[in-house]
C-alpha cells in the first residue's frame, strides 16, 4: 500500500539497522545485546564472555560502563 504507516518520515529516520556490528568480534550480525552507552555484542561473543558479565544470567553488565542490563528473561 503507497500510503501505509510502516513507510512515514518517522520510521525511516528511526528504523534500526538490519545488521549491525559487534564490538567484540567486529562482525556484521543481525542481532546484537545493546547497552545504553552504545555497546553491542553478538550472541556469540554473549555466550563466550557470559561468565565475567554475569553472576546470574538473568542480567549483563557493560563491561565499557558498568550498567546493568537485561537479558528480557525475567
Amino acid at each position: 500500500m503507497p500510503g501505509s504507516a510502516a513507510n512515514t518520515p518517522y520510521r525511516r529516520k528511526h528504523r534500526r539497522p538490519r545488521e549491525v556490528d559487534c564490538h567484540c568480534c567486529r562482525k556484521v550480525v543481525p542481532f546484537c545485546w545493546t547497552c545504553r552507552c552504545g555497546f553491542r555484542i553478538c550472541q556469540d561473543c554473549m555466550l563466550e564472555n557470559i561468565w565475567g558479565m554475569s553472576c546470574n544470567a538473568i542480567t549483563w553488565d557493560c563491561p565499557d560502563c558498568g550498567a546493568p542490563n537485561g537479558f528480557g528473561n525475567q
